[in-house]
């Protein structure tokens, strides 16, 4: 017969992957072990125990999350249902979001570089070995 008691506790590399902040518990793990997550303050191992109402610092790929805890799950779930597991900090959305349209306004703005076509490589290889 299935535990249907709800959980009070669950490891912190399997409540990132649950939430969606990691594809896979290997690279939640990876993060945990490198610094870039802290509970309540202070770094963690990724075997740490995680309660409802826990503040986690989030860094990944220059972006910062400030979240609490709201809900366990070990299960990983649809995105929609994986937002309702934790609540964001106001200031960390705002300073999210501000970095988010910077890049956007950089990458836009940077030419991209094309590759070149046929003639052109053609030109490349005639002008690199001439016969």
């Amino acid at each position: 017969m299935a535990n249907t008691q709800p959980l009070t506790k669950l490891r912190l590399d399997k409540w990132l992957w649950a939430a969606r902040f990691f594809k896979t518990r290997h690279l939640a793990s990876d993060a945990i072990a490198g610094g870039k997550v802290h509970l309540n303050g202070q770094r963690a191992k990724p075997s740490k125990e995680v309660q409802i109402n826990d503040v986690l610092l989030i860094s990944k790929n220059n972006y910062h999350w400030e979240i609490t805890i709201l809900d366990l799950n070990a299960q990983r779930r649809p995105a929609k249902e994986a937002v309702q597991l934790y609540m964001e900090h106001e200031d960390s959305v705002k300073r999210r979001q501000s970095l988010e349209a910077i890049n956007k306004d950089i990458y836009a703005s940077a030419p991209r570089s094309k590759r070149p076509n046929k003639k052109q490589r053609r030109q490349i290889h005639q002008f690199k070995q001439p016969d």
